[in-house]
């Protein structure tokens, strides 16, 4: 399903996870991981509008604050369902269902006919730096994302573009 806003997108998430389904919300790498806080707190590091959430805590010995799960559980931990999740943690993780936020680091284009990748949208340092192979390690990265709902995925774009591409495929 695709949903116009994030907010639409983690409701459904939060409704799935409620009836006992193993359910997150992911994103693309578009916005900087922050380290916790001095008090153990996440940073509200993705942002999309007035919806703001932090990522799922970095690994590490961090000491985070009560309640925030460490990265190698955020996807089982209850309170899990508080953090957005990122690629280098949800690999591995099999849900019930993804929500899934694609951001402007790969659109698609219908005059080009393809993907086009935007370096200056994304916040991993390793893919940006990764030449002409950024194209293809985006869509390594959704397509990772995309994978993990074993029962559903949900997914709202940033780019209105890219959105209009994939109901053309869907529907």
């Amino acid at each position: 399903r695709i949903y116009s806003t994030p907010e639409e997108l983690e409701r459904a998430i939060r409704e799935a996870a409620g009836k006992g389904f193993a359910a997150r919300v992911a994103a693309g790498f578009c916005w900087p991981w922050s380290e916790p806080r001095v008090d153990g707190t996440l940073v509200d590091d993705v942002v999309v509008g007035d919806y703001k959430r932090p990522w799922d805590a970095k690994p590490g010995n961090w000491k985070l604050a009560p309640g925030i799960p460490s990265a190698a559980l955020w996807a089982t931990d209850p309170n899990g369902i508080d953090q957005i999740g990122c690629v280098y943690n949800i690999q591995g993780f099999e849900l019930d269902y993804m929500g899934v936020i694609w951001g402007r680091d790969l659109v698609y284009r219908f005059k080009e006919n393809g993907w086009v990748g935007n370096k200056q949208e994304s916040a991993d340092s390793v893919v940006k730096r990764s030449g002409e192979k950024f194209v293809e390690l985006v869509k390594n990265t959704y397509r990772v994302l995309l994978s993990r709902g074993m029962k559903g995925c949900f997914v709202h774009f940033m780019d209105p573009e890219t959105e209009q591409f994939f109901r053309s495929r869907i529907e």
